[in-house]
């Protein structure tokens, strides 16, 4: 396929995963050497995440790769879901390493050891946050391009470890400028616990993923405003929506005038999923349309049903 025949968007998805592994493997090599220099235990805590953000990262980027295929005969809806199967991975890697350094950093704190030449770790984190300061910057700007989940996170995550990285100086300082080195295993335990909360809401976002959770209430609510914009559109109800990596799929009922001709109601709802397309880009909206006031063949009395100001009350619905 030719460049210029991929949607810009994914262009841009695809290199900022790209952007992501060589900035998290450029600062593993550089971090690998300034730990064994200094032999500062936060100093490894952040070459483990570091580590960790490679992993996470090469993860991400073949998931965003697999997701961003279009749907096949074998996979109608899509391959989105392997954005959350790749974070639900990613969620497992970070939680046990935390657990690691949370058993290190204990040890460390109640037997502290000699940290050596601050100045070179020092200067290894300031470079650090340098680099990833870049990577955050572009991922922002790919983010606001693109709307992006998969690579939104990564960017969350990726400045989360800008913070990260100016404890480790902190540190460093402290232990150069007061001597305790008891400071080291302290910061250590603090970057545990940050890759700890990473890894629940990495894993609870993958989850609610695949286990098909609504669209939050305020997206649903706008969902509802674009739909009754449209002239034509009365009433809707049976609202369902869910998001499968980069996609997201909204249905609905809804409601007519019910003596409108068929290629009027038709035309009704074809301006609706037009209008949902392009509020919410690359989902895929199903419109099912209903006379107004129709009863569901269960006889369900408390779906959902939202009424514009010039619907005609439903009748029907009443004994």
């Amino acid at each position: 396929m030719a460049v210029s025949s991929i949607p810009r968007a994914h262009r841009l998805m695809r290199a900022a995963t790209y952007a992501a592994v060589a900035t998290a493997c450029l600062l593993i090599v550089v971090k690998a050497a300034a730990w064994m220099a200094t032999g500062s235990l936060s100093l490894l805590a952040s070459l483990v995440d570091s580590g960790l953000d490679a992993a996470a990262s090469l993860i991400n980027l073949m998931a965003v790769r697999h997701a961003l295929q279009p749907a096949d005969s074998d996979h109608r809806f899509g391959h989105g879901k392997a954005e959350s199967v790749a974070g639900l991975a990613q969620a497992a890697f970070i939680g046990g390493s935390a657990v690691f350094l949370t058993l290190e950093s204990a040890q460390r704190i109640v037997s502290p050891v000699a940290v050596v030449r601050e100045g070179v770790g020092i200067g290894v984190m300031v470079f650090a946050m340098a680099a990833t300061a870049l990577l955050v910057a572009f991922q922002r700007y790919v983010v606001r391009e693109t709307q992006s989940l998969a690579i939104g996170a990564d960017s969350a995550h990726y400045t989360g470890d800008i913070l990260v990285n100016g404890s480790v100086i902190v540190s460093f300082l402290l232990n150069r400028l007061f001597g305790w080195g008891w400071a080291d295993g302290v910061f250590a335990c603090g970057i545990a616990a940050y890759l700890a909360h990473n890894a629940w809401g990495i894993g609870v976002t993958a989850f609610n993923q695949l286990m098909d959770k609504e669209m939050p209430e305020e997206e649903r609510a706008r969902i509802i405003a674009v739909a009754l914009a449209e002239s034509g559109a009365l009433a809707l109800h049976d609202l369902r929506t869910r998001v499968s990596g980069p996609n997201a799929f909204i249905q609905l009922h809804l409601e007519v005038d019910g003596g409108m001709p068929l290629v009027a109601a038709h035309d009704v709802a074809q301006r609706v999923e037009d209008a949902l397309a392009a509020a919410f880009e690359g989902a895929e909206v199903i419109v099912h349309l209903d006379p107004i006031g129709i009863v569901e063949p269960d006889g369900s009395t408390a779906r959902e049903r939202v009424v514009s100001d010039e619907a005609v009350p439903p009748a029907a619905d009443t004994p």
